[in-house]
Order: structure tokens, then sequence, then C-alpha cells
């Protein structure tokens, strides 16, 4: 059957070489990709009336005798038409057809019973009259209609299958047979409890149903099973490397949580919330034991995750371990560096810096201070995933903004340890029905509580004509003693060209308010400048921080109460959110103004508006998913996150709990799929070329 259903498309009877190049436009290469090529919706032609009861302005389909057709020349000398005259008992009904004649006339034989489904229209001379139906031959016996009288499938197509007559009716031409031919001969790789207890039809039955259905309903129910394979698949190979790892026992166990964590938190001039203790409980349980520790930490902005990395990566070093802290960029590495060491440099714990910019010879020092244990936590970019790069004894692994990394990246990372514990951290709210399919095979702590004292943000929308109004309120703002951030989008990709414009606006800005303190933050400075910018900052020497996005994550300044971003419509949802984090970091009222030009999409204008209507980074990432969809919201190349045939992970979210609990439930009972010989072949066929395989 594999052997089959891999067959190239252009050996399907109808296709050919020709028709096969133009399919292979929609991603259609074998057998199988036809049968899953499916409809992007469907006609209901089902319900047949008679030409005297056909009311005007539906589709209806009709059944009459065909009385006369013949061509009719064009008044004005254009295109000559086509026209026939159909009929029932009930009365007549004239067809017009002013393209693809010679397809139409040879459909057509006088006294031949045909059926038509179109659009009814009043015509004055016969009482009723269809412009461009779809016609086919009727027979009383044999009901094989394929674009009448049925519910009748339209099917994703582009130019090049359109050029090569692989539209909606020529798929339909193609398909009827090989379904005919192909699909009794498939097997369903589900058990059949599982069928009963999805209350799901069986493969064959779907694929036949989701192409010919009886029903709008019946196909719906067809694609809704399609759609649980997709979900099902993937949840049973996450079930597969979960289990995989807890059998290996191949992790660290570290029997002490040692002396300082203790003693950083006694230093903290605040207490730890609930969800801290409560996900520090968790992942010390996890550090304690034998298994490999891969543990997903979400939390919003400010939620206080980095604190959690901090005691995660002194359990490490309290037990005679390396920690490495990796994030997405050199700046937010740099501010995790500075974060770290002052909070560890008293404590005794060695803190390291490893990235891209660094010069040689300050890099050869510190690859051999990693490699002869001098540095006890390490934080850098991707810089730590090079070759050179060699852990004396990598305990733990504690991955930043996660999403911003490739699975491949992240695995390099691992393979630098003997199987180190890992944590991944995102402050960007993930979406249930995409963390399910992400992380299905991470255990996940969620941060759910902010610190105590903290006023949730008061977001405004302000069009660019209120910014005099805005820049007085940040005035008002640092005369009571408060600090602000103006942020500006990256307008092109040239960093020169975000650079001058970065410099003029902050000296427009040093126009426009000269009694302040200003300071320009920005990505081609170099981490010295940077780091010099932002202490000035945290020390309250700078009222305004004029910046570009690389304040996005990780800075703290509890006494900044103002964050005002230009062009708000340019950044995306997740980008806002994480702005607008920046502040509200102290016990004083905190604020985002979103300063926007006049006219917007109406999808920008759905962003400012949620930014406005809600805090919660859950609600806005859902927002997000919808309005991008999952493919650009994670960066499925990225994220590892695999295409689906047939399921869309917000229209079909209800299908994933069913399908992550009979795939977790099947792998308990049978780790190999020795029981299931299907299941196990069409697992292989699905990820046979992809990296989630591969990386657990």
């Amino acid at each position: 059957m594999d052997e089959l259903l891999r067959t190239p498309v252009q050996f399907v009877k109808g296709i050919g070489p020709k028709r096969a190049e133009a399919l292979r436009s929609v991603g259609v290469e074998t057998l199988e990709d036809l049968l899953y090529h499916i409809p992007r919706r469907y006609l209901d032609r089902s319900t047949i009336c008679s030409i005297g009861d056909a009311p005007s302005g539906r589709e209806v389909t009709v059944v009459g005798r065909v009385v006369s057709f013949s061509r009719v020349p064009s008044v004005r000398g254009g295109k000559e038409r086509l026209e026939m005259l159909l009929e029932d008992d009930t009365g007549v009904l004239r067809c017009i057809w002013f393209g693809g004649i010679k397809f139409v006339e040879r459909a057509l034989e006088v006294g031949k019973s045909v059926m038509v489904s179109g659009t009814v229209e009043r015509d004055g001379f016969y009482g009723r009259k269809m412009i461009h139906p779809d016609v086919e031959e009727f027979s009383e016996e044999e009901r094989h209609q394929l674009h009448t009288g049925r519910v009748v499938p339209v099917y994703p197509s582009s130019s090049e299958m359109k050029r090569v007559r692989l539209d909606s009716r020529g798929l339909r031409r193609v398909l009827a047979p090989v379904l005919e031919e192909v699909v009794p001969h498939i097997k369903d790789p589900l058990p059949e409890e599982v069928l009963a207890r999805c209350g799901l039809m069986s493969l064959p039955e779907a694929l036949r149903s989701v192409h010919f259905p009886e029903s709008v309903r019946r196909a719906e129910e067809a694609r809704r099973r399609l759609a649980f394979d997709d979900f099902f698949y993937l949840e049973l190979l996450l079930a597969q490397r979960y289990r995989g790892r807890r059998e290996r026992k191949e992790g660290i166990s570290f029997p002490e949580v040692g002396d300082l964590v203790p003693e950083l938190i006694r230093r903290l001039p605040f207490p730890l919330t609930k969800a801290q203790r409560r996900v520090m409980r968790e992942i010390w349980k996890d550090m304690k034991s034998p298994y490999q520790m891969n543990r997903l930490l979400q939390g919003d902005v400010g939620s206080g995750k980095t604190l959690v990395a901090l005691m995660t990566m002194l359990i490490a070093v309290a037990n005679g371990y390396q920690a490495a802290l990796m994030a997405p960029t050199e700046v937010l590495a740099e501010q995790h560096y500075i974060t770290v060491r002052s909070l560890l440099e008293e404590l005794g714990v060695r803190v390291g810096l490893l990235i891209g910019g660094m010069g040689p010879s300050q890099r050869k020092l510190m690859l051999r201070a990693i490699e002869l244990g001098e540095v006890q936590i390490v934080v850098g970019t991707h810089a730590l995933i090079q070759e050179d790069v060699k852990f004396k004894d990598l305990g733990v692994v504690v991955i930043d903004e996660q999403h911003r990394f490739g699975v491949v990246q992240r695995l390099k990372l691992r393979r630098k340890g003997s199987s180190p514990d890992v944590l991944v951290m995102t402050a960007t709210p993930i979406p249930r029905t995409l963390g399910l399919t992400l992380y299905g095979d991470l255990d996940v702590s969620v941060l759910d509580e902010m610190p105590p004292g903290r006023r949730p943000v008061k977001t405004v929308w302000r069009p660019q004509s209120r910014r005099p109004q805005v820049l007085a309120f940040v005035r008002e703002q640092v005369r009571q003693g408060h600090q602000a951030y103006i942020v500006y989008p990256l307008v092109e990709e040239s960093e020169k060209v975000d650079l001058e414009a970065a410099v003029q606006a902050y000296e427009k800005l040093q126009r426009e308010l000269p009694d302040l303190r200003l300071a320009l933050l920005h990505g081609r400075m170099r981490g010295d400048e940077k780091e010099e910018v932002m202490r000035a900052f945290k020390e309250g020497r700078v009222d305004v921080l004029v910046s570009t996005t690389v304040i996005e994550v990780g800075v703290d300044v509890p006494n900044a109460t103002v964050m005002v971003v230009e062009h708000a419509e340019r950044f995306g949802l997740a980008q806002l959110h994480q702005l607008r984090g920046r502040v509200g970091r102290g016990e004083a009222q905190s604020y985002c103004i979103l300063l926007t030009g006049e006219r917007l999409s109406d999808e920008a204008r759905e962003r400012i508006l949620t930014m406005v209507r809600t805090n919660d980074g859950f609600e806005i990432a859902e927002k997000d998913l919808e309005l991008r969809g999952p493919g650009e919201f994670m960066g499925t190349r990225q994220s590892g996150l695999p295409e689906f045939r047939t399921a869309h992970l917000i229209r079909d979210s209800d299908l994933l709990p069913a399908a992550r609990r009979e795939a977790f439930l099947l792998v308990e009972r049978d780790p190999d799929l020795r029981e299931h010989p299907l299941l196990r072949e069409e697992l292989g066929r699905r990820f046979r070329e992809t990296s989630l395989i591969d990386v657990g």
C-alpha cells in the first residue's frame, strides 16, 4: 500500500507530465497527496426542483430534456454565445454560456436528459434563465453525476492548474476513478476502539466522503477525521519521545539544593511569589530524579522567570556542575549577564559571557575558562553551540525565548554535556493548542502570578496628531520622579538605515524635550556602550531612554512608568505585549501609549484594540495566533511545527485533547507499537523527513 500511495501523480490516469507539473504548484506530487488535496468548500446541488418551481436568485439543480441548442452571434461583434432550451413538465429554462462553448456542446444532444446547476434569473421571453450553469448528462438508472445534483466539491487551485484544465471540474473527473479503485484497498491504521470512543468514521470512508459526500454535514465529519489523524500521529510521536526519555534514565541526579539558593532568596529585596515557589518545587523534583529534565517554563512578562532560571542553575553549581543560559540576541544575553552577575558575584559564583561580538583574545580566554570549569555559569547567544566551545561538566541548560531557536540549535547545546537537564523559557504566552503540539513531550510549568504590589499597566491608543500631548505627559511623569521609554520600530532591513532613523528620532526628541536627560540605545552599539547606557538609565541618570526594539525583552527598571511606542501599527501583537512588559515593574501606576498613523489596516486596528482591551498575555497570544496563523506565529521552520495536511490549529483545536489522550494511552500500553504495525508504518511515513523525530 505504501508503494501505491507514493506513486508519482503523473502516472495517475488522466494526469500525465504537464498536469503533474501544474499539480506541483499546490504541493501535489504523489497519489497520496492527491487523495489529501481536499476541497476548500462545497456547493450543495443535491436539492433538485422542477423548472416551474425554481426560485429566482437561488442556486438550484433542475433536470430536463434538451429542446434545442445553438450558437448565437454577438450583436456588437464580440464573442458568440451558446444558448440551450431545457424543458420539463412545468416550464422552459434558457441556459446561456459565453465561454467554454465547445466543451459544453459535447455534452448536449436534442432529446437527451441533462442536469443543470446554477443561479436562476428572470427572463423576459421564457420566464427563467441560467447564466453559465454546470451541465451533465442525467441517467435515472445510475445517479453518478460529478458536477450537478449532489454536494459538489470545490478545490484549491492555481493559475498553472487552470491552464491545463485542472480546475475543480477537472479534478473531480480525475479523482472519481481514483477513489473508486484505490480507496477500497486502504486499511485504517487507527484501532476500532479509538474510532468508537472519538466518534470517528473509518479512513476509507473519510477519504470518499471528503471528496464526494452525501451531504455537507458528512463532508465536515470526514474532514474532521482527517484532521484528527494529523494531531494523533504528532501526539503519538511526542508520547514515544516522552516515554523513551523516562525509560532511558540518562539524566543527571542533583542530590543537594545547596546553600546558594537559600542565600540568594535571603538577599532579595522581595519575597518569592507562590507561583515561583510552586514552579521551583516542580523543577527540584525533576533535578533530583535520574531522568533528564525537559521542562517548559511559561510566564508572562514580569512574572519572574529569570529568577527561577537563576535558582535552577545555582542547584547545578552547588552540585559541582556548570550551567549555561542561551538567549536569542546579544542585547538580551548581555542584559541577562549583567543581572546574573550583579546577583551572584557576592555569592562567589563565577559568571562568564560568550557572544559573537567579542574580540578574539577575549573569546579565547573565555573558552579556556569554560573548558577548565573556572566559569560556573555561562551566559551567551548561539555562540555557545559553536564547535570550539567545550564545557568541563555541563549540568543544566536554560534556553530563553525558546521559540526563537531552531530545533537543531537546541539539540547542539544539549550535546555540550552528558544529558544535562533542560529548562526552556518563553515570555511569549503559548496558546494551549500550540503548546500541545510544539511542547507536547515536555513537562510544563506556568508562572501565573505577578509579584506583589504590581498594578496592571494602563494602555491607551493615540493618533500622531496627539503627539505633543503625549510628550507633555512624559515630561509630567519625569517631573514626578519617574522615567520613560520611547521606542521606534525597525523600518528597514538595513542596519545602517535603521541607525540613521534612530539617530534622527533621537535628535528630534532632544529638541522637543530639551529639559530632560535623554539617551539612545540601538543594536549597532558596542556591548560596553549598551551596558553603560542601561546602567545610567537603571541608576536614574537618564530620564528618557530612546530605543529601537533592542529593549523588547529582559530590561528591568522598576522606576520606568511610561512606554511610548511610535508607529505602533508596525509592530506585531507579541512585540507590543513584550514592550509593554518593560513598565509596570514597580509599585507606581504605569502607562503604555500606542502612537499610530491616522489610517490603519483592519488587522493593525485589531492588534491595537486588543492591546487596549487586555493585559492577559494568553488572550493576546490567542488573538495573535488567530490573526497570523500558526506558521507565522511560531515560524514553522524554526519551531519544528509540522505542516498539517488537513488540521487547522484554531478551527480544529477541540480535537487536540482527544487525539493526545488516545495517543498517550496507546503508547502506555504498546510503547513500540508492536501490536499496531499499521500505526507504526504510518508514523514512520509521516515523520520520515522531519527534525521532530531526532530531537528528544
